[in-house]
């Protein structure tokens, strides 16, 4: 028998004026990193490793673009839930 899917999902979108640019993008790869398994961020097809500025940048993410992030291990919730009051917030910008 397969394992549950156990990933936590949230979707948002990119409120601020400048979009997930390069100062964003540090910040939600450096909330990333410190998860235990990895965590994705999606833009339509596109997939991103947060915890990579660069994976980030290249979702050319600007504002009103709706994004997923998703966490692999249950016990990153508070990552999950970090990552979306940053983008809730506009990136504090």
């Amino acid at each position: 028998m397969a394992a549950a899917n156990t990933h936590l999902i949230r979707e948002v979108t990119v409120v601020n004026e400048l979009g997930l640019h390069a100062r964003p993008a540090a910040r939600v790869a450096k909330i990333a990193q410190a998860a235990c398994a990895p965590v994705w961020v999606m833009c339509g097809t596109e997939k991103a490793d947060a915890a990579s500025i660069l994976d980030l940048l290249a979702l050319g993410s600007s504002r009103g673009t709706r994004v997923t992030i998703t966490v692999e291990d249950p016990a990153d919730r508070p990552v999950l839930e970090a990552l979306v009051r940053l983008f809730e917030s506009g990136f504090e910008e």
